[in-house]
């Protein structure tokens, strides 16, 4: 997907209307092809050639022109509608410092401070550090003009002030660093300490998770803390800090202004829950999720969509209602959307509950679109994903009895993630696999009493509460293999046992 239609993708319905009034006043022309152009980008059903075709009889540099030009006036809308609505504190005193220094400058020197002073209780009140930092700096320049004023006190202010600027510079650098790491662990294969390197990079940097901080910061470190979690699947034990934390986020002052942070912790909150198999709790955050994006005319709605429905459909599933979990997918897997990893996810999450269900035809049918390479499926979906499919496509191949693919998936796995898979201390997945094989070679020994016995020797399980949803739903197949039972009610019945009272 290229620049310009992954910018109108990014538009409201409300939003692409205004933009067709916005090149209307700009056209002088009557027949410029600017707005039949953003109609068909709108559309999304012609690939760029064809629009080519459309509009120009194939005329390459006209097309082209057009694009760009297009391309300009989407960057300028976009511009113009975020200062209209960025919010009116942040103007606000940015309008009185300027104006103070107007002042100041024609030597009216009380009505400037006044001014300043308006201007830095509310600073204060949204914990806006930088423009703290510029109130303090102006006060102290002039500082000399007032008799009055108490410099050490100012001075003191500054520098503390400064030490929480400095605070929340420190905190948007460590959680550059630790994204990027997450990055290469999730789309590389990296392996790393994650926990480590978290509580290491905090104390190089001298943060403390005490320290009050703005709602960007909050969010951050939220982020932050949930990154090893999302790395060992261990999410028991970060729930109650960034449930505690969002107790403090919720209210804070930018709320509002901060919308786009905010959907995203309510998501991490969400899937925390589900993680956890507390779905009653993930289906919560889940609604104000939704609430918020919902809000500001849905202005962060189209991005957050497929996470938001896949993570409502996961709940759903293992909530034992599949048939609806199933209905919430479907609706999205013709969509087009930038949001490729989650239009994957909503993919494989599809052919699973599809699997569970026992219907494998309309498995097979999802599997059939996934053409590209597993290179290019890590790039865009990551490692852990392809390893799941890969999983899923070997069990799909042995319910539909295509043994040879089975045969040729078992040797591809074991070539390009064996050695990955013993990096990263997943031995369980290689002994997980070890049984299909045993199974799909010799299916009768799985109901003995003996290949029951070596199972449950066989794996270091994590406890029930703390063992991941995941894992378990692929050992739920197995098991559902030597018990003879329905894959998806076995699946449940697991699940059910592991919940925490």
């Amino acid at each position: 997907m290229t620049d310009l239609n992954v910018i109108v993708t990014t538009l409201t319905v409300e939003e692409q209307q205004q933009f067709v009034l916005f090149l209307k006043k700009k056209n002088k022309r009557n027949d410029t092809k600017n707005i039949q152009l953003f109609k068909l980008l709108q559309q999304n059903k012609l690939s760029s050639a064809e629009i080519c075709k459309q509009l120009y009889s194939n005329k390459k540099n006209a097309y082209h022109a057009l694009r760009k030009r297009l391309y300009n006036s989407l960057i300028d809308f976009i511009a113009n509608i975020n200062l209209e609505e960025e919010n009116s504190v942040d103007m606000q005193i940015i309008k009185y410092i300027l104006a103070s220094r107007s002042f100041l400058h024609n030597k009216h020197y009380k009505v400037a401070y006044k001014i300043l002073d308006k201007a830095e209780v509310l600073a204060e009140a949204h914990y806006l550090f930088a423009i703290l930092n510029e109130i303090y700096h102006t006060k102290i320049q002039y500082a000399y003009a007032i008799p009055e004023i108490n410099i050490s006190n100012l001075i003191t202010q500054f520098k503390s002030n400064q030490k929480n600027l400095l605070l929340e510079d420190q905190l948007n650098i460590v959680y550059a660093k630790m994204r990027q790491t997450l990055n290469n662990i999730t789309y590389k294969g990296d392996v790393i300490d994650i926990e480590t390197l978290l509580k290491n990079t905090l104390q190089d940097h001298k943060i403390t998770i005490t320290e009050s901080l703005s709602f960007k910061s909050l969010y951050q470190l939220i982020t932050l803390v949930s990154i090893p979690a999302f790395v060992t699947n261990d999410y028991l034990k970060t729930e109650p800090f960034i449930i505690k934390t969002y107790a403090i986020l919720k209210t804070h002052k930018s709320a509002t202004k901060q919308l786009f942070y905010h959907i995203e912790v309510l998501f991490l909150i969400a899937n925390t829950l589900f993680r956890n198999k507390k779905f009653n709790d993930s289906l919560h955050y889940l609604k104000l999720m939704e609430t918020q994006m919902l809000a500001n005319n849905k202005k962060y709605y189209n991005t957050f969509k497929l996470k938001h429905q896949f993570l409502l459909a996961l709940n759903t599933n293992y909530s034992n209602q599949q048939d609806k979990a199933i209905g919430i997918l479907e609706q999205h897997i013709n969509s087009k959307h930038s949001d490729i990893d989650s239009l994957l996810k909503i993919h494989l999450g599809l052919s699973t509950f599809y699997i569970q269900g026992g219907r494998f035809k309309d498995a097979q049918q999802i599997f059939s679109k996934f053409y590209h390479t597993d290179k290019y499926y890590e790039s865009k979906a990551g490692k852990d994903w392809v390893i799941k499919k890969n999983l899923i496509e070997i069990i799909l191949h042995i319910e539909l009895n295509n043994i040879n693919l089975v045969e040729s998936r078992l040797l591809s796995f074991k070539r390009n993630y064996f050695k990955y898979l013993k990096q990263i201390n997943q031995h369980r997945a290689i002994t997980y696999l070890s049984f299909i094989e045993l199974y799909y070679k010799n299916p009768s020994q799985l109901v003995t009493d003996k290949f029951k016995a070596k199972v449950e020797n066989s794996f270091e399980w994590v406890g029930k509460e703390k063992e991941d949803i995941f894992v378990m739903s692929f050992y739920a197949w197995l098991k559902s293999k030597m018990e003879n039972k329905p894959l998806y009610k076995t699946t449940l019945e697991m699940v059910q046992l592991a919940k925490k009272d």
